[in-house]
């Protein structure tokens, strides 16, 4: 055994028997093989404790934690279209484009210049056909028949705007709250807010269907300065739906066991002797973590324990269904299994944005798309579990009414559609408002720090009570700005 001063010097002789993985890191290559590791105790380090409002202490793995007050939702299911999807091709008829189509944008809205530098472009007219659904006679187009269908479930927020104009800044904002990167996700403080309901799995799961690189990658649904225990799960298809989860071929359970049992030696070892270190615990419930996911994480994400008339809800009997399909029947067994929160990615690598030919652009990923969510919102009603999950479905922003390259629409911040099913949420419902044009939003406008308070608020958290010091400073998923919307509840 070490005397008091070599472990305090950390001064390890090349020939002695290293104590711990940490004392193997500090010896290996010169000490470089532990620079990344010190790099991620330094970040766990400077982790501040929850909010008042959920007590103080050192971090946690992913327990349970109680609401700040009473909650509508458990989980949070997040539709994202990538890409910017066209509001007024979608869920907001503007007549008035239909009349002035191939004119320039009348001179009382004021010099308008678009995102990407279109300025004095005709304006673009939809070529929909508009049906009202449901009892609410939600007016929906006819590239989503089947989610107008679930019209009455549906609360759609036409005054929706944000402050990213292309897709770096919109995506990171509409994920983190912030257009400049380096902030926990909103799936991360979720986790880090109410922790999970099964120990077994991920708190916060994100998806894609397909290959292509979302904008900003695993920024989206990282936990940016808080311990890397509440960042986002990606999943995948195939055999391994988790990265590097599977046992190694040939290796037992037992075998797997034993190598769990020996790294918390380890571990345990080490934090006896070092009791200020905290973060080692959360190394510690990792791979506990990673190895109860071992046995339960194939189990609910295996979609051939599901019918064939469930398959077909989601469009999986069909090509162009089946890849988002999959991923919806995915979630709803996540969610179903107590995962708080789910992301899904549907056009990944900004497949939503029609700068040209935005008919066949949008027909397309309208159609792959429909029927998917619609099946998800009727299998989770129909289980009883569209009450206490929350659909959120909507991009980073919308598009313009004036055209780009005579057949595509620009970005357009400044007003466009998303809309929540569940949850709390008063479905049957239209929020807000566009310009006649479907430019700016106008009425009961909803900023995304707005569109942020409110889920977090459905799900029992105060955005301003939920607070992460970092460095000293408290730190809040709305950036200390917000409001929760209400109405969104009664109507």
């Amino acid at each position: 055994m070490r005397d008091a001063e070599t472990k305090a010097n950390i001064r390890i002789p090349h020939h002695e028997r290293p104590q711990s993985r940490r004392e193997f890191l500090l010896r290996s290559g010169a000490g470089f093989g532990a620079l990344p590791l010190l790099d991620l105790l330094h970040a766990s380090a400077t982790a501040g404790p929850v909010g008042s409002k959920h007590g103080s202490g050192p971090v946690s793995a992913l327990t349970r934690k109680p609401p700040h007050f009473a909650a509508k939702a458990k989980s949070v299911i997040f539709l994202f279209m990538e890409g910017g999807p066209s509001h007024l091709d979608l869920f907001d008829p503007k007549p008035l484009l239909d009349k002035l189509a191939g004119q320039p944008i009348p001179k009382s809205f004021g010099e308008v210049i678009t995102a990407m530098g279109e300025y004095g472009a005709p304006l673009l007219p939809p070529r929909r056909r508009w049906t009202k659904y449901g009892q609410s006679g939600l007016p929906v187009s006819d590239w989503l028949p089947h989610i107008g269908g679930c019209a009455d479930d549906l609360a759609v927020i036409r005054s929706c705007w944000a402050d990213g104009i292309n897709h770096s800044a919109g995506v990171c904002q509409m994920n983190t709250g912030s257009i400049l990167g380096g902030r926990p996700s909103l799936g991360s403080w979720v986790s880090y807010g109410l922790g999970t309901e099964n120990q077994n799995l991920p708190s916060f799961v994100v998806m894609q269907d397909r290959p292509g690189s979302v904008v900003n990658g695993p920024r989206n649904w990282g936990a940016g300065f808080m311990p890397a225990v509440y960042q986002g799960v990606r999943i995948q298809g195939g055999s391994e739906p988790i990265p590097f989860l599977n046992t190694p071929r040939g290796v037992t359970e037992a075998e797997q066991h034993g190598k769990v049992d020996f790294l918390n030696q380890l571990n345990h070892q080490y934090a006896s002797e070092h009791p200020g270190q905290t973060e080692l615990e959360a190394r510690i419930a990792s791979y506990e973590l990673a190895f109860r996911m071992q046995a339960e994480s194939p189990e609910s994400v295996d979609l051939a324990r599901e019918s064939a008339a469930t398959k077909a809800l989601y469009g999986m009997d069909r090509p162009e269904t089946a890849p988002f399909g999959g991923l919806c029947l995915m979630a709803r067994r996540l969610v179903e299994r107590g995962v708080r929160f789910v992301q899904l990615y549907h056009g990944a690598g900004s497949e939503w944005d029609a700068h040209a030919h935005i008919e066949k652009n949008h027909a397309e990923l309208c159609l792959s798309m429909d029927k998917p969510v619609a099946g998800l919102l009727k299998d989770l009603k129909s289980r009883g579990l569209l009450d206490e999950t929350l659909v959120i479905w909507g991009g980073e922003f919308g598009r313009s009414p004036t055209s780009e390259k005579s057949d595509g629409r620009d970005h357009n911040p400044t007003g466009f559609t998303m809309w929540m099913a569940g949850g709390g949420v008063k479905g049957g419902q239209v929020i807000g408002a566009t310009d006649e044009l479907g430019l700016h939003a106008v009425q009961d406008k909803l900023h995304i720090h707005d569109l942020h308070a409110t889920i977090l608020s459905l799900l029992g958290l105060d955005h301003m009570g939920l607070v992460f010091k970092y460095k000293g400073r408290p730190e809040r998923p709305t950036l200390n700005e917000g409001e929760a919307y209400k109405k969104i509840v009664t109507g």
